[in-house]
């Protein structure tokens, strides 16, 4: 298990690879991705949402 003395550790070693500049942009870009991974599964999920609705539809027209 990671105690909290690792943790920092692991910190420190990030900043002095990134630099203090470069993490934020990195945590920026990943929280644009996740909102745009977000938007994407909901779209999905109306464009099926909507599918079954066609469906539905097109079985009830050939009735």
């Amino acid at each position: 298990m990671i105690g909290t003395t690792e943790i920092v550790i692991i910190v420190g070693v990030v900043l002095v690879l990134f630099g203090a500049t470069a993490i934020p942009k990195f945590a920026r870009s990943l929280g644009r991705a996740k909102k745009e991974f977000e938007q994407g599964i909901k779209e999905g999920q109306v464009d099926e949402e909507d599918k079954k609705k066609k469906e539905l539809e097109d079985k009830k027209e050939e009735s």
